[in-house]
């Protein structure tokens, strides 16, 4: 059973990202439109006018953040935002959600309806200063994370209940080829949500609804789940000195009051260390 690492309730936990150069882990509160960031000093917190869902760092200074209709550096001392691009700015009823930074420098964000509206989302990457779509028509976008060896990303709409694995071009990280099914959830009615690679190539991936986080080979196969003492398990990130310590988000969201009497610790940021390594994430590179 993971551990309470933070018991801020979150309304709904998301996009957890431990920073390799700060060793401080970020997670958002997305209907809450908050960051907030476990310190030495103490539990940081930035609110912001809109939704933001996912991060990637690039210095030590500043991070990445995706919101409902942007993506914008962020300055962690200052707290100024430059606008980056917009990302569904002509769209209000969409949001962004699931995302991180891939291993050739860029970002892959995804969006979903604000009321989880069928195929209102999509992916995009944003690479070398563009934002493009690659995958589109989804419903509620998830699990995006990338191989170890740079071979392949994985996502998956959660909706549809399955992971998707997609090659990639290793010259410049866009995606190449069709993709193929790594794992079907169909059968067990498995909601995949956030997911992480860790240094072996195995996927760690919170499944919504079940109080968990499981491991999966890279060739799908399935290894073990952790519990957490929540049902609306999140999203997954390594951090932590060695890379062997596991994070994982978690949401009050959609759970009654007599829910909520059962579990006090939903919404909670949880942890449990590891004997496997995790990797750092990559570093976004941004143009100029």
């Amino acid at each position: 059973m993971m551990q309470v690492y933070d018991n801020t309730p979150c309304e709904l936990g998301e996009g957890p990202l431990w920073h390799p150069l700060l060793g401080q882990l970020f997670w958002f509160d997305i209907l809450n439109q908050t960051l907030y960031c476990k310190a030495e000093e103490g539990l940081k917190q930035w609110h912001f006018d809109k939704i933001v869902s996912a991060a990637g760092w690039i210095d030590s200074e500043h991070l990445l953040i995706a919101s409902e209709n942007s993506l914008f550096k962020f300055n962690l001392n200052s707290a100024t935002q430059t606008h980056l691009c917009d990302l569904e700015a002509d769209n209000n009823a969409t949001r962004s959600n699931d995302g991180r930074a891939d291993p050739f420098g860029g970002f892959w964000i995804g969006t979903m309806g604000k009321s989880a509206e069928a195929n209102a989302g999509a992916i995009y990457r944003y690479y070398a200063g563009e934002l493009r779509p690659i995958i589109k028509e989804q419903s509620i976008t998830n699990s995006i994370c990338f191989a170890p060896d740079k071979s392949c990303a994985y996502y998956a709409d959660t909706v549809e209940k399955i992971i998707w694995r997609q090659p990639l071009n290793q010259k410049d990280g866009w995606p190449t080829g069709e993709r193929e099914t790594l794992i079907d959830f169909n059968q067990q009615g498995i909601n995949p949500d956030g997911a992480v690679t860790d240094a072996q190539g195995n996927l760690w991936i919170a499944q919504w609804g079940l109080g968990r986080v499981a491991q999966y080979s890279a060739s799908g196969e399935f290894i073990q789940t952790i519990k957490a003492p929540a049902t609306n398990t999140t999203c997954p990130a390594f951090g932590g000195e060695h890379y062997n310590r596991l994070f994982l988000t978690s949401a009050k969201e959609h759970l009654s009051d007599s829910d909520l009497a059962k579990q006090p610790a939903a919404g909670q940021l949880f942890f449990t260390d590891l004997t496997i390594k995790g990797q750092a994430e990559p570093r976004v590179i941004l143009q100029g």
